[in-house]
């Protein structure tokens, strides 16, 4: 009989992927969550069982339940399995499960994984290598973000929020960087780093790390190691570097440097700085599986990006509509540099007729977070756009924390600086935006919340609105 795996949250992007993986394998499969999206109906298509709402009768029948660190311990679900005694088992231990027998392939790090696992599939697939992949984001252009493959490799993102990363022993492993983030689960910077130094050592011996070579941090942790390594990054001290760097429109380009050896150019159809440190990454990947540079080249004019990061919703009346994940400094700065190179290429293109500013709608995501980076998120906010709108946290399965709210966000912009600001809730902001809004204005909505129906909304009242463009330039 094949197994039957239930998974609480199946809608998530992370447990989706596991439940494709599981039907591509045979299984069968049910899950639940709180409303139905693209992936559940994805699923249901397939035969999942899928069911609107956490209740206890939804396990009958499993022979396993598949939670993740987001499911709080008194779900109905998870207190039903217990409670009759099904085995459960956390995502990524499942995860872990379903690599075994492959070369694995993780990607780590702070930020940038999803993207970097994306390149790396893609590459893969293009390479004629038919991977088995496991990706946290829908990449644009397909409808799946989990294959099973029938080729030796698997690659996958690996989640640090909550240590699980811990449970992988790849072949080869990409870190991305380290940041101060998932404060709820970790704390301080100590705690931080002793689980990427124990990460890091899950790694096969006869394996190698790919290493973003600017993080200090990170470097330091591998040069004390063991471990075999090699670096990318912006300057002729790694393995693999980019330079003479060029951004137009969407587009990024950079020639490569490996082994110090000028190789060629390469051009991205994804923008930012932050993105052409993840085609190295995925660069020094498929060197190291002996993937012919040229194929390599290839894969990037066929990857056009995840939806949800710097992904274009469209364009209204002359008015751009950005939509990003971005919901930690670090990434909110880079977003919005790329937003700003995006901008003078409008500009340079335009002549004259200047883009207007670059209107930036912020969701805070989680308490905890906004706790412990309240000054960063105000500085990285302040810094690289012309307009900034606040909107109220989105909690995921946090508990409100007395004193923290978006306001204190907005409180600490003004001090930093006098571009125009404001705090909204979420209804309110479309009519602002519409009101403040001119024709060649850039508005990127940024969060790891719901605000990506923002940028719908606003597309569709753009669309419909001629107050826009009668506006005078």
């Amino acid at each position: 009989m094949n197994k039957h795996y239930h998974f609480i949250g199946i809608g998530g992007i992370g447990m989706g992927a596991l439940a494709a993986l599981s039907l591509d394998k045979g299984c069968s499969v049910s899950g639940s969550d709180l409303r139905s999206n693209q992936v559940t109906e994805r699923l249901k298509e397939r035969g999942a069982v899928i069911y609107t709402g956490h209740r206890a009768e939804n396990v009958q029948g499993a022979d396993c339940v598949v939670f993740s660190s987001a499911i709080r311990s008194d779900n109905p679900e998870l207190a039903e399995a217990h409670q009759r005694k099904i085995p459960v088992m956390q995502r990524a231990k499942l995860l872990a499960e379903l690599m075994e027998g492959y070369i694995g392939i993780t990607v780590a790090g702070a930020h940038g994984k999803t993207t970097t696992t994306s390149m790396i599939a893609n590459l893969l697939v293009r390479a004629g290598l038919q991977p088995t992949t496991a990706i946290g984001g829908i990449v644009t252009g397909t409808q799946a973000h989990a294959e099973l493959g029938t080729g030796k490799y698997f690659v996958t993102e690996v989640d640090e929020s909550d240590g699980s990363f811990l449970y992988f022993k790849p072949r080869y492993s990409v870190i991305t960087n380290i940041d101060f983030e998932h404060v709820d689960f970790y704390h301080d910077w100590q705690t931080i780093l002793d689980t990427y130094r124990r990460f890091i050592r899950r790694t096969e011996e006869d394996g190698v790390i790919f290493a973003y070579g600017e993080d200090e941090r990170l470097m330091d942790l591998l040069q004390k190691s063991g471990r075999p390594y090699k670096t990318y990054g912006f300057s002729d001290q790694h393995d693999v570097y980019a330079s003479n760097i060029s951004f137009d429109h969407f587009e990024s380009q950079f020639d490569v440097f490996i082994n110090g050896e000028n190789s060629g150019r390469v051009i991205l159809k994804v923008p930012g700085r932050h993105n052409v440190a993840n085609a190295l990454a995925c660069i020094s990947v498929g060197l190291e599986l002996s993937v012919d540079f040229n194929v390599i080249k290839e894969s990037f004019k066929g990857f056009w990006g995840v939806q949800r990061r710097f992904q274009l919703k469209g364009q209204a009346n002359d008015v751009w509509v950005i939509d990003d994940y971005a919901h930690h400094p670090t990434e909110i700065r880079a977003t919005l540099e790329a937003a700003q190179s995006f901008k003078r290429s409008l500009e340079a293109a335009n002549g004259k007729e200047k883009a207007r500013k670059l209107i930036a709608i912020f969701q805070p995501h989680r308490y905890s977070r906004v706790q412990g980076l309240l000054e960063e998120f105000a500085a990285s906010l302040a810094g690289s756009s012309d307009h900034v709108i606040i909107t109220d946290i989105y909690a995921a399965s946090e508990k409100p924390i007395e004193g923290v709210t978006s306001e204190r966000i907005h409180e600490r912009i003004r001090l930093l600086t006098d571009k125009p600001s404001c705090y909204l809730p979420k209804d309110r902001i479309v009519d602002y935006v519409l009101d403040i809004v001119k024709p060649r204005d850039i508005v990127i909505t940024l969060g790891a919340g719901d605000i990506t129906r923002i940028s719908d909304d606003l597309l569709e009242a753009l669309k419909s609105s001629p107050a826009v463009a009668d506006k005078i330039l």
